[in-house]
């Protein structure tokens, strides 16, 4: 109901804090791929806010890690797993591959 209402007005940008944390994995599934699928049909940008970094990188082409605050890292989702990272970010990834 709450993605219905975000984009009724058919904003440019939608901001998605935490949107598929508390969700069944199957319903996170459908909920990330209508909005993939939104993103094209309706021509809009996510800015995606999530600890789950592996939802994070299914959803988004670029990728910024903040750790207190602060940019630790920014870079294309695709290089997510093949560059240096903060030590920060590469725990996030170990977490990931868990």
């Amino acid at each position: 109901m709450a993605i219905a209402r975000g984009i009724s007005l058919q904003p440019s940008l939608l901001i998605c804090d935490e949107l598929t944390s508390s969700l069944d994995v199957s319903i996170q599934a459908q909920i990330l791929n209508l909005l993939k699928e939104l993103k094209s049909e309706i021509n809009i940008s996510y800015l995606f806010i999530s600890h789950d970094i592996a939802t994070v990188q299914y959803m988004c082409e670029r990728i910024a890690v903040l750790k207190e605050g602060m940019l630790v890292d920014l870079f294309s989702s695709k290089d997510f797993f093949s560059e240096n990272r903060h030590p920060y970010t590469e725990k996030l990834v170990e977490a990931a591959l868990e």
